[in-house]
């Protein structure tokens, strides 16, 4: 380590700093080895990290469980998890309204929040995430009822570059409340949100297998709005998709029919056999179909029920590390996007009208579909990958990596799936691993991309918070453009045996500031945490 920084952080006790940490993404995808890997647990300790790694010239990433399979937390500068920062700081029982830190993952938030006889309006499928980590990749469930997580957001406490926390709202500071609702990390750290719940309330759900054509004769006549809470498994070999369903409910628990698959021997038995089409793809088929009719039926119609709490009752397995690659497209295009891709995956190139070949090209299933509705929230985050008009629907193309190996069809498959996507007017999930798509293909798939910028740009304008993904993706490419003081750009990547890739970064300055660090703790003293101005 730089002696610099090393002399620095020994003024930083009793924070500690990690030298050692390994990170990678829960997928195994990405690995990267920061500096310093530190765990704040006050605001005034996040305050000295702030201004430690502007003073040594640092770029700072936050992390929280690290669900995307993309590279976008990968760093070799300075890691911020803020798992220790994660309490609740008010709770009102009568307006519903929780003020938290944002460093609370779901899980621990829905199980505090129920005590009090409340419960989130809607989750993803998944509760590992921090509240921060949720919201800055615009995080999602699946009922059109409901939009992205951030529609329930009633105020955030951002610190910035300089050290200073401020304060945004749909009322206040609406221009930063936009920016910061889905900021990909970019802006600041989130460090404080304050959350709009719903009362505590039980879901009965239940499963079904139908044959695909059946769903879609549906999907303009109450598919999709007849529960509260709708998604679908496509398999597209079999031609057959599984309709789960919810709605609230006062009904006592009762658990789903049991089934030996589930569990322990489901994990073991799905990741040996995806392995095994590894070797010889065109098994995936025969594959696939066997895992439907284990898991769900051998017959139309077969499924189960059950009532659970909605925190539990709304989550997915994962099972193990996958590739996940989900798009948003409107709802009315639906059919469309399936038949297309159902052909393309079945060996109808002509009819899919998508135009790379599908020769050799092999799958996994099943993929799921989701659908939100977040066409009356307002102010509408500026990086909002929903539709402004209507419902939206999402394709989620997930390959499975059985022991951590890339299967062989990603490339080509992805190829095709985000080109029909693109057609179809979608734009894909930030938290995901698309593959063909440009910072000019962002730049005309959001128009308030340049909004987002600006206030990027003011609040961060030495690119604290900036990394390769964001240059990417976000922010302005080409050889005259120079980065960011603080800014970090990918130096390499080198590929494991097994699969994944290890990520290397380079911030463009080295050196310090002029003052020293008791001048910089002199000036954090004086920091106020309740402005409500962005500089």
């Amino acid at each position: 380590m730089d002696p610099f920084v090393e002399e620095e952080l020994a003024k930083l006790a009793p924070l500690v700093a990690s030298t050692t940490h390994l990170h990678h993404n829960w997928a195994q995808t990405y690995f990267s080895r920061p500096e310093l890997y530190i765990q704040p647990r006050t605001t005034e300790e996040i305050q000295k990290v702030v201004h430690l790694a502007r003073r040594c010239r640092r770029r700072l990433v936050v992390i929280g469980c690290a669900h995307s399979p993309s590279d976008l937390t990968c760093t070799s500068s300075w890691m911020v998890n803020l798992d220790h920062y994660s309490q609740i700081l008010d709770l009102n029982k009568d307006t519903r309204v929780v003020v938290m830190q944002a460093g609370i993952r779901l899980h621990d938030l829905q199980e505090k929040v129920k005590e009090q006889g409340l419960m989130m309006p809607n989750i993803g499928a998944i509760d590992q995430q921090s509240i921060a980590g949720a919201l800055a990749t615009a995080t999602h469930g699946s009922s059109t009822r409901h939009g992205i997580l951030a529609e329930s957001v009633l105020q955030l406490k951002i610190m910035l570059a300089n050290g200073r926390t401020v304060s945004c709202s749909p009322q206040s500071n609406v221009d930063l409340f936009r920016a910061a609702s889905v900021s990909l990390g970019a802006l600041g750290i989130i460090i404080e949100v304050t959350f709009k719940m719903d009362p505590f309330f039980n879901v009965e759900w239940s499963q079904s297998l139908h044959p695909l054509e059946d769903l879609l004769a549906q999907w303009e006549k109450g598919l999709w709005t007849e529960y509260e809470f709708t998604r679908l498994w496509w398999m597209p070999y079999t031609k057959r998709a599984v309709k789960w369903r919810a709605n609230k409910t006062d009904k006592s628990h009762h658990p789903p029919l049991a089934n030996w698959w589930i569990g322990s021997v489901g994990f073991h038995g799905h990741q040996f056999l995806h392995y095994v089409a590894q070797w010889v793809p065109s098994l995936l088929p025969a594959i696939e179909s066997l895992l439907v009719n284990v898991q769900y039926g051998f017959k139309d119609g077969a499924g189960t029920t059950a009532v659970e709490n909605g925190h539990t009752g709304l989550l997915t397995d994962a099972l193990y590390s996958q590739l996940v690659n989900e798009w948003a497209i409107p709802l009315h295009k639906g059919p469309e996007a399936i038949s297309r891709l159902s052909a393309w995956l079945n060996g109808d190139d002509v009819g899919s009208r998508i135009p790379f070949s599908s020769k050799g090209v092999y799958v996994h299933g099943p993929i799921e579909v989701r659908v939100t509705d977040s066409s009356n929230t307002s102010p509408r985050p500026y990086l909002d990958f929903t539709i402004s008009n209507g419902p939206t629907l999402f394709f989620n193309a997930t390959l499975y990596r059985p022991y951590r190996c890339d299967p062989p069809c990603r490339k080509q498959y992805y190829e095709a799936f985000e080109y029909l996507m693109k057609e179809l007017g979608g734009r894909p999930h930030w938290a995901k691993s698309f593959c063909t798509v440009t910072s000019e293909d962002f730049q005309n798939m959001y128009p308030t991309l340049t909004d987002w910028r600006q206030v990027r740009n003011e609040v961060d304008p030495d690119g604290m918070f900036v990394g390769d993904w964001h240059r990417r993706y976000l922010l302005p490419t080409g050889t005259e453009e120079l980065p960011l003081q603080l800014e970090e750009r990918k130096l390499r990547t080198e590929g494991l045996y097994e699969g994944g890739q290890v990520w290397f970064g380079a911030n463009p300055t080295k050196g310090c500031t002029p003052h020293t660090s008791e001048e910089s703790f002199e000036m954090m003293h004086g920091v106020e945490a309740e402005k409500s101005s962005i500089l």
